[in-house]
């Protein structure tokens, strides 16, 4: 049985072209995907992306453990609610999945996963995650997140939110994010435009997906999602990295993290053994 996101039936009433996306029955398109893509880029979309995965790393190891599973260096991420992109990788150095993780407080990060690698995903960090003390990792199933992207994306929040609370949206520098009324809104870019990435409980989410289509904003399909990416020059998973590349051979060396030094991740070896040879690819 295909995963729905709770915003099923509204995608269904739009009268969008639902297609399989890796078990979840999404939205491809409502209409034309090249008005899609362009309403992004002039004014604003937003996107059903609940079908990604929310995952709670908790504990007194959760920072340490971190810190061997991904490839940047997540002590650097100190002040509530600042995130960091980064890969995870396998012993050879081949990309495992690309994420996003937020320092919620010293003993609790929220990671971002992709849905498509969601089972792999899964599986590598629960297998890594067995026998440490001072560790939980716990999926969030019950959120959905919504992603509001374009040039006049903060414009039509500041309808919806109070003044204040628009505010301290506006203020939200690049890979920030702040809690309103129970919605974590981070600031991460996700198209290459303006514009925020909303987690909230499910059962919230379609009201506030009419509200942002009453205030103006179009909704926009996975098929505009991975155009705009693509257009932008952000890396996509499947198709300009995976676990047979490493993120030297995938323009993302600069999510690598080498200091400090004495920092053991996992594929950092192969790393420096690549970059020490040459990139031949």
């Amino acid at each position: 049985m295909p995963n729905r996101t709770p915003l099923y039936d509204e995608h269904v009433a739009a009268g969008a072209k639902i297609v399989d996306f890796s078990g979840w029955e999404m939205p491809l398109q409502y209409g034309s995907q090249l008005e899609e893509h362009h309403a992004v880029r002039k004014a604003a979309g937003v996107f059903d992306v609940s079908h990604m995965t929310v995952l709670d790393v908790t504990g007194t190891a959760a920072r340490g453990w971190l810190q061997r599973m991904v490839a940047n260096d997540v002590a650097r991420l100190t002040i509530p609610g600042k995130a960091l992109y980064t890969c995870m990788l396998n012993e050879n150095g081949g990309v495992i999945d690309d994420l996003i993780i937020y320092y919620m407080q010293d003993d609790w990060y929220r990671v971002v996963l992709n849905a498509g690698t969601h089972d792999k995903d899964m599986a590598w960090l629960s297998r890594h995650a067995a026998g440490v003390d001072g560790l939980e990792l716990k999926e969030r199933p019950e959120l959905a997140m919504l992603a509001i992207q374009g040039p006049e994306a903060l414009a039509a929040l500041a309808r919806i939110f109070t003044a204040s609370e628009a505010d301290s949206i506006n203020v939200l520098s690049p890979f920030q994010a702040c809690e309103i009324n129970n919605m974590f809104i981070g600031r991460t870019g996700y198209t290459g435009e303006d514009g925020v990435e909303i987690i909230l409980p499910g059962d919230q989410a379609t009201g506030l997906w009419r509200k942002l289509l009453d205030a103006g904003v179009r909704p926009i399909g996975l098929g505009a999602r991975d155009t705009l990416r693509l257009e932008a020059g952000m890396a996509l998973y499947g198709s300009d990295m995976d676990e047979t590349t490493t993120p030297l051979e995938s323009g993302l060396g600069w999510t690598v993290a080498w200091q400090p030094g004495e920092r053991e991740f996992i594929g950092r070896k192969a790393l420096e053994l690549q970059k020490q040879q040459g990139v031949a690819r």
